[in-house]
């Protein structure tokens, strides 16, 4: 026996006692001459796997996929803008526009899901069969084959059925970014940093189109089936629903509210980490308090809640107040109303960003914490990524106009943005700019170290910026 084929089983059964009946039930999609193409030591611990060089991309294992997938990942996406979004499901909702959006989101769900199948299939094997990142395929893969098989849509019957699945599927996936966070975390010495970025900036990117797809419709066919719902009439004359929502967007969201209820909760989440008698920054807005834009709320109140969250945390932190009676400095959030776009610059004195932590920001993978993001990843067993979920398991109540979205919402979250402050995940800013870069947005930071640090959200106004699906075309 060659001493190669002996190195070659030897990590073939280092790989087995990983993944145990994992590798058996997806050996099939395996090239057998090509299942390890690099000898990586694999031990029970990934993370702390000896890897003297990471593997490029351009190299790696490719898993074999059947025709079927092929033939989605041939197909390309169809991006969608908010002002398709309204436009589709405004005033004239009808059956037969509900019977489209059942099929636009029947075919696209699957195309979209297929090319996040192809890229993982494209990392290194040893990377795929990380239990959290196996656990992710198990899922993409499920779903997939679950809404390639539904048959096309023609009755109100038919697309009840298709929201049931979507439903569950949803509910399933809950438990994707926590899984993923904590696979890159455990893969961060496989593969370089820029490479994982990229591979979780795509996944997750893609991951918001499909909610908003899947959320869109489900929003649209419960408006349609709602008792008080007469096609044809001014939404105006809707007794049942708020006039400035179209789905699961709103028309008139108003740039001053949004702040203030978002600062209002970190507030509270911040009084129930430190203590109901705390000294907190008061936020302070100012600029065009007035100015209103279509926006999906939950995306915009996510990030707005990140931000002032991070504010709250480094201003209490720096200044360490002592007493009732001691003032800190306020949190300025300005708001911009430009031709194209709104700018929130939120601007706080929590000291800055200190410099050794400053180049990872936007990294899920990289920093000096990596580890203690892993521990705390630990006790989040699922996210939905948005603020619905954290209002709703708080107890905090919103406008009548959110009751759709608080109804929807799950209460699994008591993660990304509730966390207490020594609960820190490496999550909020990355994917806050996510978000601000699905709509063509972006958000950037600078920092005064020993200071303070300034945000800078700017977004699309007009709603006619089409989504972002990943970073180098689908």
């Amino acid at each position: 026996m060659s001493p190669c084929f002996v190195q070659l089983s030897i990590s073939l059964q280092k790989v087995l006692n990983v993944t145990g009946s994992y590798i058996l039930r997806c050996s099939h999609h395996v090239k057998p001459n090509r299942l390890l193409h690099t000898t990586l030591p694999v031990t029970n611990s990934i993370q702390h796997a000896p890897i003297a060089q990471a593997p490029s991309l351009s190299s790696n294992l490719r898993w074999r996929s059947s025709s079927v997938l092929d033939s989605y990942v041939d197909k390309p996406a169809r991006p969608i803008s908010l002002r398709q979004l309204i436009f589709f499901g405004g005033r004239n909702l009808d059956e037969a526009r509900i019977l489209n959006s059942a099929n636009y989101v029947r075919t696209e769900l699957p195309i979209r899901i297929a090319h996040r199948i192809r890229d993982m299939q494209k990392l290194p094997y040893v990377v795929v069969t990380n239990p959290h990142m196996s656990h992710v395929y198990d899922l993409y893969y499920k779903a997939f084959e679950t809404l390639r098989k539904v048959p096309e849509v023609k009755t109100i019957e038919d697309n009840d059925k298709l929201c049931n699945i979507i439903k569950k599927a949803l509910k399933e996936h809950l438990t994707v970014i926590p899984n993923l966070a904590m696979g890159v975390l455990e893969c961060r010495h496989l593969l370089p940093a820029s490479e994982i970025d990229k591979f979780m900036n795509k996944l997750l990117r893609s991951r918001i189109s499909r909610r908003v797809i899947a959320e869109q419709h489900l929003a649209l066919t419960e408006t349609f089936n709602s008792p008080f719902h007469f096609p044809n009439v001014s939404p105006f004359q809707q007794p049942s629903s708020h006039p400035d929502f179209v789905g699961e967007v709103f028309l008139r969201c108003n740039a001053k509210d949004v702040v203030e209820r978002c600062g209002n909760l970190a507030q509270d989440l911040a009084r129930e980490a430190y203590g109901s008698q705390s000294v907190l920054p008061e936020i302070e807005i100012e600029g065009h308090t007035d100015t209103t834009f279509p926006y999906i709320p939950s995306h915009l109140e996510y990030m707005i809640g990140e931000l002032l969250r991070n504010s709250i945390q480094a201003t209490v932190e720096t200044h360490h107040p002592t007493s009732p009676d001691t003032k800190l400095p306020p949190i300025r959030v300005l708001i911009c109303h430009a031709p194209q776009h709104i700018i929130f610059r939120v601007s706080d004195q929590g000291g800055g960003i200190p410099a050794q932590v400053l180049p990872h920001i936007w990294s899920f993978s990289k920093g000096s914490r990596s580890q203690a993001q892993l521990e705390n990843l630990a006790q989040v067993p699922a996210m939905a990524a948005t603020m619905q979920e954290l209002i709703n398991s708080h107890g905090h109540r919103s406008d009548a106009f959110y009751r759709r979205d608080m109804a929807r919402a799950e209460s699994s979250l008591s993660s990304l943005s509730s966390r207490p402050p020594d609960l820190r995940l490496g999550m909020g800013l990355p994917m806050s700019r996510v978000y601000a870069e699905y709509w063509a947005g972006k958000l950037e930071l600078h920092s005064l170290e020993g200071y303070g640090t300034d945000a800078f959200l700017q977004i699309s106004k007009l709603g006619n910026k089409s989504e972002q699906l990943n970073l180098d075309g689908l």
